[in-house]
């Protein structure tokens, strides 16, 4: 006699709500585009969606990868601790070079792609920093992150938060409203030593 095995429906329910969430995870790392629900649905919490096109994210992911492995190869650029962030076309170039003519040339680099549309450079004339500092920009990163995620009136999916020797970079399409409150939340973290906006503002 054949036997015919019937998942429990409430296991199938609970299969299907996960292969969801995974799909819904997958497409955010891909794409960047979906809603950031901050505090979960039943509160009414208000949803902040990608303000960036798909196209132009998925141009900002691939010339970030590009740039830093041109930059990683670059016999110019020995012995310099360089981080290279893009948000909209914006290029943000952080860290330490050991001269000007680096930093000039990093620079010169970035232009040369025609998927950027500015570049701000703030590579630092000094030594590279330690390994224990990096560590730390990396905790601070992290806690400005999570803390806007929780802040429902800041839409952090549409910020990037770079940290480089305490000095916070914040890139993005926001209000000016929703910009002063990033701030605000990056100052309240502790071992930030400065804020550097790198925002594009839009209307209210």
């Amino acid at each position: 006699m054949a036997t015919l095995s019937i998942e429990p429906a409430g296991r199938a329910r609970k299969n299907r709500l996960l292969k969801s969430l995974a799909l819904l995870f997958c497409l955010s790392q891909l794409y960047g585009c979906l809603p950031a629900v901050i505090g979960g649905l039943a509160g009414g919490v208000e949803l902040y969606t990608e303000r960036r096109t798909l196209e132009r994210s998925a141009q900002d992911n691939g010339l970030e990868i590009k740039l830093r492995g041109v930059y990683k190869q670059d016999e110019m650029l020995t012995d310099t601790h360089l981080s290279v962030t893009v948000f909209n076309g914006v290029v943000l170039l952080s860290g330490e070079v050991q001269d000007d003519g680096q930093r000039q040339h990093a620079e010169k680099v970035a232009k040369s792609y025609e998927e950027t549309r500015r570049v701000v450079n703030e590579l630092q004339l000094s030594g590279t920093t330690s390994l224990t500092s990096r560590l730390n920009d990396t905790v601070i990163t992290g806690k400005v992150k999570s803390t806007m995620v929780a802040n429902e009136n800041v839409p952090s999916t549409n910020i990037k938060v770079v940290t480089e020797n305490g000095v916070v970079y914040l890139l993005g399409l926001v209000t000016e409203k929703e910009g002063q409150l990033a701030v605000e939340v990056a100052q309240a973290i502790g071992g930030v030593r400065q804020i550097v906006k790198v925002f594009e503002y839009i209307d209210e």
